[in-house]
């Protein structure tokens, strides 16, 4: 099957030269009869460096409700005690000045965390559809070359179904000959005499 699968893997992506990077390797895979499904998610997870494993906790605790929840008690808190508790010495007045700081100094490091894991899920996701492709295009040569056998089975039936059909005819012909030949004669009742 490994040539036919190599002429079909040709005649499916014209010819080897023209096929891109996954489609040789789809083919060499094919030709090898080798899995192609592997966890694309376990082979980027295992390269990862630390800072992109802290900028993926930090994105995924950043866009959590646990984050909110936390970030809006901090803000009503702090609220709370330089308007109502330290009235006269709070250290941050009603502007709020140093709020404003730190929540801009907070955005200022969180959006490029982010940014870098998004970037990260991106890459992973890219990953994910070329390795989709290569599966997609294995089965698909698969499915063709299950066809092709199954349209030469089916055409060797045939023409063996036929072959039978004319061997049972000449069988029925010489019967019908010899029952001719060798029929007694006797009266013809449907002629009625």
């Amino acid at each position: 099957m490994g040539n036919s699968n190599e002429q079909l893997a040709s005649q499916f992506l014209k010819t080897c030269k023209e096929a891109g990077e996954s489609e040789q390797e789809v083919m060499e895979r094919l030709k090898k009869r080798l899995n192609i499904s592997h966890n694309t998610n376990q082979k980027l997870n295992d390269t990862l460096t630390l800072g992109q494993r802290l900028a993926d906790k930090i994105a995924l605790f950043g866009g959590s409700w646990t984050f909110i929840l936390i970030f809006l008690a901090i803000l009503f808190a702090w609220i709370i005690l330089n308007t109502l508790i330290l009235t006269n010495k709070s250290f941050d007045p009603y502007p709020y000045v140093f709020l404003n700081l730190i929540l801009s100094m907070l955005a200022a490091l969180q959006a490029p965390v982010i940014m870098m894991s998004q970037n990260r899920h991106a890459a992973k996701d890219r990953a994910a559809a070329e390795h989709d492709y290569e599966v997609n295009l294995k089965s698909e040569l698969e499915v063709l070359a299950l066809n092709k056998k199954i349209d030469i089975l089916r055409d060797q039936q045939w023409s063996e179904l036929v072959s039978m059909q004319q061997k049972q005819i000449k069988l029925l012909t010489q019967v019908l000959e010899k029952n001719k030949t060798s029929a007694p004669k006797g009266p013809n009742f449907l002629s009625g005499q």
